[in-house]
């Protein structure tokens, strides 16, 4: 089991002990195969993003070798256009599930990628994971759409969906800025996403019309916060707004209007919106209040149906563990996750205004 001298600064009174985070870091471990894959759990399927947040959450917790190994994984099993598939039966990179290649899946890298190196230093690390960061956003930026938002994926024969999701497009803003901050840190100016990133904030925050209507999910309710495209406050006056439709007080947030259903990735990513917006007492509060999906190996369940005082689905995942370690180290001030999703330090783009033709 991982030491809990290794995970003393996730402790957080009420939430996490030494030895209980030292747990939970001990499961997403376990769920990882000796190839760096990190699956939901062994026997379900990989995808590319909850594989990466589970790898920031180990380097939260100073196992780098083994998020080292994660994106290691991300390099060789990349696709020659620069994007991973949507599914991996339990991370077996020679059986993909679902063959679709989301963007924001395959944007994720580069918030994972400079996690890492905030976490490390590791220059050397940059350097081999730069090619596979380049790639992927080139191949995420193909499907930005002339209003800025980014379309939703590419099906497996090439053709493209160019309609946009809400959460999605503010994820692959926050990775737009973390590959930016690669690009400075390496010395290559990268021009062309620092126009795309400033088109892309400018549509979360200025037209949601761009977007699909998926207002009954929670995500697409935080995650413009949780990206970084919005702050300040209308960040807080975002949160506000729809409280009550989505929190459960003692539970946790509701992942689905109006399902009687809360989810310990969302409550945790909540947690970690609010922390962003100032909240952190509020986040505190809401990840105790995730800890009664907490069970006896350290891991977390996905979800609780009140309605019924059922625990399902009947999985504990390792993306839902990851996204309350990160929670937890971005409260207790770990740099690296306060860099990453503070967003201070992050490049803001290009204001779109600033690039468009005058007169007639």
């Amino acid at each position: 089991m991982t030491s809990p001298g290794r995970t003393e600064r996730l402790v957080l009174p009420g939430v996490l002990t030494a030895e209980q985070a030292a747990r939970t870091v001990a499961g997403i471990l376990a769920t990882q195969r000796e190839d760096g894959a990190i699956p939901w759990f062994r026997g379900h399927h990989l995808d590319p993003w909850d594989h990466t947040e589970a790898a920031m959450a180990l380097d939260a917790a100073g196992e780098h070798e083994r998020a080292e190994a994660a994106y290691d994984w991300l390099v060789r099993h990349q696709n020659p256009d620069g994007s991973w598939y949507a599914a991996y039966a339990d991370g077996d990179a020679e059986e993909p599930t679902d063959r679709g290649r989301e963007t924001n899946f395959c944007a994720y890298i580069a918030v994972g990628v400079w996690h890492h190196y905030l976490s490390t230093g590791d220059e050397t690390f940059l350097d081999r994971m730069w090619p596979a960061v380049y790639a992927a956003i080139e191949y995420v930026l193909e499907l930005q759409q002339p209003g800025g938002e980014i379309g939703w994926k590419r099906e497996d024969d090439g053709t493209p969906v160019n309609d946009a999701l809400l959460t999605g497009s503010s994820s692959v803003y926050q990775a737009l800025r973390c590959a930016l901050a690669l690009a400075e840190q390496r010395e290559e100016p990268q021009p062309d996403w620092e126009l795309a990133v400033g088109r892309l904030g400018h549509a979360i925050r200025s037209h949601p019309e761009r977007f699909l209507d998926k207002a009954r999910y929670s995500m697409d309710w935080y995650y413009p916060i949780l990206g970084g495209a919005v702050r300040g406050e209308a960040a807080r006056e975002r949160i506000d707004a729809a409280w009550e439709q989505f929190v459960v007080p003692g539970l946790g947030v509701r992942c689905v209007l109006p399902n009687p259903w809360v989810t310990g990735g969302e409550s945790a990513e909540l947690a970690l919106a609010l922390w962003a917006t100032g909240e952190s007492e509020r986040a505190v509060q809401i990840l105790k209040w995730m800890q009664h999906l907490r069970a006896e190996d350290g891991m977390y369940w996905t979800g609780y149906v009140f309605d019924d005082d059922a625990i399902w689905p009947r999985e504990l995942t390792s993306w839902t563990a990851g996204s309350l370690l990160l929670a937890v180290a971005a409260v207790g001030g770990d740099e690296a996750t306060t860099s990453v999703f503070g967003g201070e330090r992050l490049p803001s783009g290009l204001d779109p205004d600033c690039c468009r033709p005058t007169g007639p």
